[in-house]
């Protein structure tokens, strides 16, 4: 029997015979490893402890509490409660159990319908084929034995799943006592590893394979953690995103509503609007400061255009199209950068003119899935702070990173310091040859570890392969809010190809045609999404320069009701954003109302306040009151309400 050469991490080697699993390999460097480990990684890809090591390879040992593990626990943890669903249900079929982003689900199909109350009875039988510790061990079948077996136990949907796997893959079988499964795996060495931080969530209808005209199942979604405190403060995560679901607070703040009219296309309220504006408000003081040209598109234009510029054959299966009487076919614009091309063609370019910055705040349409619609946070009809820098390749570096300190003085000033940024490279499907897409990857990775070495390591990046652009790749912000939840927002992306597609050419200084390169860039990203994540990051208490509404006046006494208005025209004429209750209601009863409606300050006034000149001040999430001089109070609201990128 031959040698082979295992590789550690590091960098120590050892000789073991081929065939040595993994098992046998850690209780040689010591029993302790041995009892530790659950699984191990052969050349990075994670493989079951029991696996024979038959070639070279580096090798790494994974604890049940490494990084690497947590996808284990919740495998395994969707293969324990399969298990438990069969045993209090037998006759139950169970189909395809997959891990996924913080837990994992399994498809049943059953006869009748699973209760709320099942998930107590699912989560205690879990418990206990957990306690009994069995080990996992894999199989290899053949197919004919597989389809006898799944056969006889009435499980038709796993003979489906055994043809579809591929004639050269092994067929495999993880048992966990007398319990068993067609799996890809790896497991852990058993079930006892996955511990007691696990709980299911709900109850799911879904298809067969995900096909409508397939039978209809019933899934279990479930979470896994390591340790019982990373389950805690999930649950606590989940219940706080609940709180802050911007389509609830939407409704409680007047903001916008959706209807099935215009699936995916928000109706926005004044509020809302006002939100929306100051957004946009902002964003353009930053762009012209910043030396960009405000433009305008049209939201339709011919196909032949999009054929041109590779969006019809790249992504033409998310374009609205409509054919005129003329029989000539027209598309909704899903992207700002053909139109851009346009408007940078129309006159001779000198090398001179570069880089040229043109910015829009386009609305462009892009077909989403009924199912995948939500909230604002995916539409169907949005606005994107569009932007196109075209540019010499030799001022790509420098244009990226003024994109890149633009980026995070924004994000700063919205309260996001946490950003992460990735880079994301060609996709399979693509257009422009590969040398182009070196070129522009490389200036892309140049500008990350520049950004990354001017920021002293402090902001965190990574590499995110194939999720480029058809047309380039692109760095992706993604921001933390204030629960810890990630956002991808803002983009930059370097592109050699869309402008050669559509004839765009400058004059070099040697009174040459060249290709100018783009970046495209966008730093809300869509409008809509970037306020849906702004209500929920700050619970609809937004600071007093971006909320809708900044102050109520509420007269205690109608006698109050003509100071109120005075008020009210006051802080108006300092360029707040005010209304007044003069409703005769309780003050109680006003102040509970705009208090849900997330008004920041509500000024109280009655007879005493009317004849002394004096406001009484209450903050959202307060009980407390502050009696102030109107002058003093609303010159120190005029101020606070200042955007921070004016003061």
């Amino acid at each position: 029997m031959t040698d082979v050469t295992l590789t550690f991490p590091d960098g120590a080697e050892r000789k073991v015979k081929s065939g040595t699993t993994g098992l046998e390999v850690a209780k040689s460097i010591s029993p302790s490893l041995a009892k530790r480990t659950v699984a191990m990684q052969l050349d990075g890809a994670l493989a079951d402890l029991s696996d024979p090591i038959n070639k070279d390879a580096s090798i790494n040992f994974v604890a049940r509490t490494d990084p690497a593990a947590l996808e284990l626990i919740r495998h395994d943890a969707a293969h324990v409660m399969a298990e438990a669903v069969q045993s209090l249900w037998p006759g139950t079929q169970v189909t395809i159990g997959p891990v996924i982003e913080n837990g994992f689900y399994y498809d049943f199909a059953k006869q009748q319908p699973f209760e709320p109350e099942d998930i107590a009875k699912i989560e205690k039988r879990m418990g206990e084929i957990i306690a009994r510790n069995a080990p996992f061990t894999k199989e290899v079948w053949s197919r004919d034995k597989a389809k006898k077996f799944f056969k006889d136990k009435g499980e038709y949907f796993k003979i489906e799943l055994v043809d579809a796997i591929p004639e050269d893959q092994e067929l495999k079988i993880y048992k966990q006592g007398d319990w068993l499964d067609l799996c890809r795996g790896p497991h852990m060495t058993s079930t006892g590893q996955i511990g007691k931080a696990f709980k299911l969530m709900k109850f799911a209808g879904a298809y067969w394979r995900g096909d409508s005209t397939k039978p209809q199942l019933q899934r279990i979604y479930g979470t896994a953690w390591t340790t019982e405190d990373e389950l805690k403060a999930y649950l606590h995560q989940l219940e706080e995103a609940e709180k802050r679901d911007h389509r609830k607070l939407g409704r409680e703040m007047d903001l916008f509503h959706f209807q099935e009219e215009a699936p995916g296309s928000v109706f926005w309220h004044p509020k809302g609007w006002t939100l929306f504006e100051t957004l946009i408000a902002y964003m353009r003081r930053a762009q012209n400061r910043a030396g960009y040209q405000e433009v305008n598109s049209p939201d339709m234009m011919e196909k032949h255009f999009w054929e041109l510029s590779g969006h019809w054959e790249n992504y033409g299966e998310n374009m609205f199209t409509t054919v005129l009487p003329d029989e000539r076919v027209f598309c909704c614009k899903p992207m700002n950068c053909p139109g851009h091309v346009q408007i940078y063609k129309h006159g001779l370019k000198s090398y001179r003119d570069l880089p040229l910055r043109i910015a829009e705040f386009g609305k462009v349409h892009r077909y989403e899935p009924s199912g995948a619609l939500h909230g604002l946070l995916r539409v169907r009809h949005f606005t994107q702070d569009d932007a196109h820098i075209f540019l010499t390749e030799d001022q790509i570096m420098d244009e990226c990173l003024k994109i890149n300190d633009l980026m995070l003085a924004i994000y700063k000033d919205f309260g996001f310091e946490d950003v992460f940024i990735k880079l994301s490279t060609r996709p399979e499907k693509r257009v422009g040859a590969d040398e182009l897409w070196d070129k522009a990857e490389k200036a892309l990775s140049d500008v990350l570890s520049e950004v990354k070495r001017r920021s002293n390591g402090q902001i965190k990046t990574s590499i995110n392969p194939g999720e480029g652009a058809f047309y380039g790749p692109k760095l992706e912000y993604v921001l933390k809010d204030a629960i810890g939840r990630e956002w991808q927002c803002g983009t930059t992306q370097v592109d050699f190809n869309l402008a050669g597609r559509l004839g765009a050419f400058y004059i070099d200084e040697h009174s040459e045609k060249k290709t100018p390169v783009m970046i495209h860039r966008a730093m809300f990203g869509s409008l809509e999404r970037f306020t849906g994540i702004l209500i929920e990051n700050f619970a609809g208490h937004f600071p007093l320069w971006l909320a809708p509404l900044q102050i109520v006046v509420a007269p205690i006494v109608s006698d109050a009701n003509d100071y109120a208005s005075e008020v009210a025209e006051k802080a108006k004429a300092l360029g707040l954003r005010v209304s007044t209750d003069l409703r005769n209601e309780k003050i109680n009863y006003k102040v509970r109302e705009h208090s849900l409606a997330k008004v920041p300050v509500i000024l109280v006034v009655g007879k005493r306040e009317a004849e002394e000149n004096k406001v009484s001040m209450r903050r959202l999430g307060s009980q407390d009151q502050t009696v102030l001089g109107l002058e003093e109070a609303l010159k120190a609201l005029a101020t606070e309400a200042v955007p921070p990128d004016l003061r």
